[in-house]
């Protein structure tokens, strides 16, 4: 396989402070380990992240834009998904 064939990979990185992984960007790479490796590399020169996923852009599925409606909507007749009825304290963070 020629360089120029190699996956794209999706890189995620989660920060010292942060509670999740943020998308930091794409490269491409041979195989999982090789995109590992390199996204610290790319990614992590000055200690940014404290742990790395990387996913096969391949791999990840997204909704349509254009469908939005019609697939978000049925969610709005739940309200037991949306906890706004509740009375949550103000010392209670990353709600």
């Amino acid at each position: 396989m020629s360089q120029k064939d190699w996956p794209l990979w999706e890189v995620f990185i989660r920060s010292r402070q942060g509670l999740d992984h943020k998308h930091v960007g794409s490269l491409h790479a041979s195989d999982a380990r090789m995109a590992m490796e390199n996204a610290r590399d790319v990614y992590t020169r000055r200690q940014e992240g404290v742990s790395i996923w990387v996913v096969e852009s391949k791999n990840i599925h997204a909704s349509n834009p254009d469908e939005a409606a019609q697939f978000f909507d049925p969610a709005e007749d739940k309200v037991y998904r949306h906890p706004t009825f509740y009375n949550v304290p103000d010392d209670i963070e990353h709600m």
